[in-house]
C-alpha cells in the first residue's frame, strides 16, 4: 500500500462481506399444524458474514484474509449443507434467528472481527444478528 493510502486508510473502519451458500430442509416444530413451515421443507441459503477492522499492516493492506475466513467458515458451514437442520444438534427448532445466533457463536471465537451474521431463506427474507444499534436494522438488502 502507497504511504498516502496508509495514511488515509490507518485509521479508517471497513466492513468485509463473505457470501456462502448452502442447501437445507428444516421444518418448524412450533408452528401450528397446517403452516407450510411446520412441514419438512428446504431453502437454498444465503450465509453472510460481515467483519468490521481496521487495516493494521501497511505491507499487507487488508483488514482480515478472505482465504483465511473461507478456512474457519467453510467446515461449520459443510456441516448445514445437504443436512436435515433439525437433526443437528442446538437446531431442534431451526428458525433464521436460531441459525443466526447459532452460527455466531461457533465463528465469534475463531473470527475476532466478526460483526454480524445475515441468514437469508429467500431472496426476498432476511434476519440479522446481532444489532448492535438502530441503524443496522433499518439498513436496505444490499445487492447481490
Amino acid at each position: 500500500m502507497t504511504p498516502s493510502l496508509w495514511a488515509w486508510s490507518k485509521s479508517s473502519m471497513f466492513e468485509l462481506r463473505r457470501r456462502f451458500f448452502i442447501e437445507s430442509a428444516r421444518f418448524l416444530p412450533g408452528l401450528p399444524e397446517g403452516h407450510p413451515c411446520r412441514r419438512l421443507h428446504g431453502h437454498s441459503f444465503e450465509i453472510v458474514l460481515v467483519l468490521r477492522g481496521e487495516i493494521t499492516n501497511p505491507g499487507i493492506g487488508w483488514v482480515y484474509d478472505f482465504h483465511e475466513i473461507d478456512a474457519v467458515a467453510g467446515p461449520i458451514l459443510k456441516e448445514l449443507d445437504h443436512r436435515v437442520l433439525n437433526e443437528l444438534p442446538g437446531l431442534e427448532n431451526p428458525t433464521s434467528e436460531n441459525l443466526c445466533v447459532h452460527l455466531y457463536r461457533k465463528l465469534e471465537p475463531r473470527l475476532p472481527l466478526i460483526h454480524q451474521i445475515i441468514v437469508r431463506e429467500t431472496r426476498d427474507t432476511e434476519c440479522r444478528y446481532p444489532i448492535r444499534n438502530a441503524a443496522e436494522s433499518a439498513s436496505p438488502r444490499e445487492s447481490p
